[in-house]
């Protein structure tokens, strides 16, 4: 494997429509095609959103199909690509993925979701048995998993303990405000703390970054963001449709590592 080098990850976001995948392609299309005029060599994009994230409907989508147009827009653009598809098997079950393309359009791997949220996955897909490889490319190592899957601290540790510089991770994550009336804010839940406080700490706990890209619009709290290994969101996006672009230096990451030694000391 070459040396590492820099490399600019991007997470993309915006608004899908259920079940209208032409429309989907395109929108991810015009957002790739502006990551990559920013210098983008890493594009992440949200969890099926060319279906639409619609689990008890997006297995009624050509899987293959998706995963070929998600290729073909990688290779137009001449990034990497990591999107998001349902993959269905021969006895019926169907598993939400994700996928790496490289900027040929060639599937560098394809994971599985592991942990299924809410009782609309759980009942229409099946969990992954374990979490995804690592894969080298272009001088650093990738590691890919899908929306809940970050907020276990086993999925990145597990991946950063194979070698991982960077998590890419696809996410649907709806919004969520919940709390204790008359006990203030540390007694609030808000789904946009996914963001600014457990994707920052997977990226901290293990010395590696983690571009975790979100729909946006109704329902859905936006917030895409590309987390340092110093523990902090060096993107935050809000809830309009946008890219972000981050550097990845590897000095950067030796120099976190070096820091916090969580992965040796154990």
């Amino acid at each position: 494997m070459s040396a590492k080098a820099s490399r600019a990850v991007a997470v993309a976001q915006a608004a899908a429509v259920i079940d209208d995948v032409d429309r989907n392609l395109e929108t991810l299309s015009g957002l790739v095609a502006e990551a990559a005029a920013r210098g983008a060599d890493v594009v992440v994009t949200p969890e099926l959103f060319a279906t639409g994230y619609a689990p008890d409907r997006a297995w009624k989508h050509d899987g293959e199909a998706v995963r070929a147009a998600l290729a073909e827009i990688a290779r137009r653009h001449r990034v990497a690509l990591v999107g998001s598809s349902v993959d269905s098997a021969a006895d019926g079950s169907h598993r939400i993925a994700a996928s790496m393309f490289d900027a040929d359009g060639a599937e560098l791997q394809r994971v599985h979701k592991r942990h299924l949220f809410g009782p609309v996955e759980q009942q229409w897909m099946t969990p992954a048995a374990g979490y995804g490889s690592v894969v080298g490319w272009r001088g650093l190592k990738w590691g890919v998993g899908v929306c809940y899957d970050v907020e276990f601290p086993e999925f990145a540790r597990a991946l950063a303990v194979a070698g991982a510089d960077v998590l890419l991770v696809p996410t649907a994550v709806p919004t969520v405000e919940e709390g204790v009336p008359g006990l203030g804010e540390a007694w609030h839940y808000s789904a946009t703390q996914t963001s600014t406080l457990q994707v920052p700490a997977r990226a901290l706990e293990n010395g590696v970054v983690v571009a975790y890209a979100n729909h946006c619009g109704q329902g859905f709290t936006g917030r895409s963001c590309i987390a340092t290994p110093f523990g902090r969101n060096a993107v935050l996006l809000r809830d309009e449709p946008g890219v972000g672009v981050v550097e990845v230096p590897p000095a950067a990451l030796e120099r976190a590592r070096g820091l916090n030694t969580y992965l040796r000391d154990v």
